[in-house]
């Protein structure tokens, strides 16, 4: 398994730090993993399948 900061995720998605964020409070993006008192990290893989769904739905 793969981990990606935000930085990374930012890269990745094409989302801004804000819209990650409140996506994720919407329920919509996936939940960052703790890896320390004040440091997170994202699963690549579902950050992969979120961009993935995003892909199959445009037709």
């Amino acid at each position: 398994m793969r981990v990606m900061k935000l930085n990374e995720v930012i890269n990745t998605t094409g989302l801004s730090r804000s819209s990650i964020y409140a996506y994720m409070a919407k329920g919509v993006f996936p939940k960052p993993i703790q890896l320390g008192p004040r440091a997170v990290a994202w699963v690549e893989e579902e950050v992969q399948g979120w961009l993935q769904v995003r892909l199959d739905a445009r037709g």
